[in-house]
């Protein structure tokens, strides 16, 4: 797992960014819907066992389990853990479990669920041992057969968000580029740049997951090249005509390997050999 200042790192970020409402703000909506129709594509029907890790305050948990599927929570902030069992007693939908724990040493047993989706844990784990520590426990608790879905964000998005919202200056100019350069982000602590974290090449994240075992895998883009909107994002999102030509569009694009840097967030699926 990270070194215990990036871990403090991490507890210190979600402490003020609060993750439990994050996906319903209008600028992350897109990003919501991309990636609940790429779960409800590639997952297993329900009700099949899904291992949520990384699922933070388990905003896609219990979506999941409104769709029937056992979803099973772990998460390494007690922050979002707390929450999760908050919202789990006034939810019709329950989750199977909930639990803080590690990504690269799960409480799991072998073989033992159909689904694992690892949203949020790869680019937190700075280092390439870590984010091999866990795929391979993914791997270990995953049935024969069982589905990966593993979410990266992309190297170059700290580029995009310098061009689209007129931030050039030496500062955020130094950050893009060495992220761009390396995939090792770390922004200043006065900049809305996120927090320290490892943001992939497409290739790479593939790489990666094929190394511990699994095959067939396909990375998809999960809000596409939209953010190209810049500030007029959210007022063109509004608009039902243009906010269903960016879903569609966003939907017929997503494989398209070109366009996947320019992605915020995308997700690669890939499967356990049975």
């Amino acid at each position: 797992m990270q070194s215990n200042f990036q871990f403090h790192q991490l507890l210190d970020y979600y402490t003020t960014a609060d993750e439990s409402t994050r996906l319903t703000r209008i600028e992350s909506e897109l990003e919501m819907l991309r990636t609940r129709d790429i779960l409800q594509r590639f997952l297993p029907p329900a009700p099949a066992s899904v291992l949520d890790v990384g699922g933070g305050p388990a905003v896609h948990s219990f979506w999941l389990a409104s769709q029937q599927y056992e979803v099973h929570l772990v998460d390494i902030v007690p922050m979002h853990i707390d929450q999760a069992r908050a919202a789990d007693e006034k939810s019709q939908s329950k989750l199977a479990s909930i639990g803080c724990g590690d990504a690269c040493a799960l409480n799991f047993v072998d073989a033992s669920v159909d689904a694992v989706v690892m949203l949020g844990p790869l680019y937190h784990l700075t280092r390439r041992t870590d984010r091999i520590k866990a795929l391979r426990e993914a791997y270990r608790v995953l049935q024969p057969g069982g589905l990966l879905l593993a979410g990266a964000i992309s190297r170059y998005i700290p580029i995009v968000k310098v061009l689209t919202r007129d931030l050039l200056n030496e500062r955020t100019m130094a950050v893009a580029s060495q992220t761009a350069c390396t995939g090792q982000h770390r922004p200043d602590p006065d900049l809305d740049f996120f927090t320290t974290a490892f943001f992939h090449h497409p290739s790479g994240l593939e790489k990666e997951i094929k190394l511990v075992g699994f095959r067939r895998c396909t990375t998809l883009a999960v809000e596409g090249p939209a953010r190209l909107l810049g500030e007029q994002f959210n007022e063109r999102w509004a608009q039902p005509q243009t906010r269903q030509w960016i879903l569609d569009t966003t939907r017929n694009l997503e494989a398209d390997r070109s366009l996947l840097g320019v992605s915020g967030h995308i997700i690669s699926v890939a499967r356990k050999p049975a």
